[in-house]
């Protein structure tokens, strides 16, 4: 499972990027503190996967809002 590289700012201050499930892929939402996607793009990597993990364990326990995995900064 990886997190694929499709990124875009939200206007709450959110990182969505889609994590891989086989040929599938489950979008997630990251809210942030940081003012740029460039700060937020880094951070994203900088806990990759902690953040699969999270996102993974969020999936199997079925919390979801609206079909997506909600997380939050570490």
């Amino acid at each position: 499972m990886r997190i694929v590289p499709r990124l875009k700012l939200d206007g709450g201050g959110t990182i969505t990027f889609f994590l891989a499930l086989g040929a599938g892929r489950q979008m997630c939402r990251l809210a942030t503190t940081f003012e740029t996607q460039k700060q937020a793009f880094s951070y994203l990597h900088k806990y990759r996967t902690e953040f699969e993990r999270m996102a993974r364990a969020r999936l199997d326990t079925g919390e979801l809002e609206d079909g997506v995995v909600v997380l939050s900064m570490l």
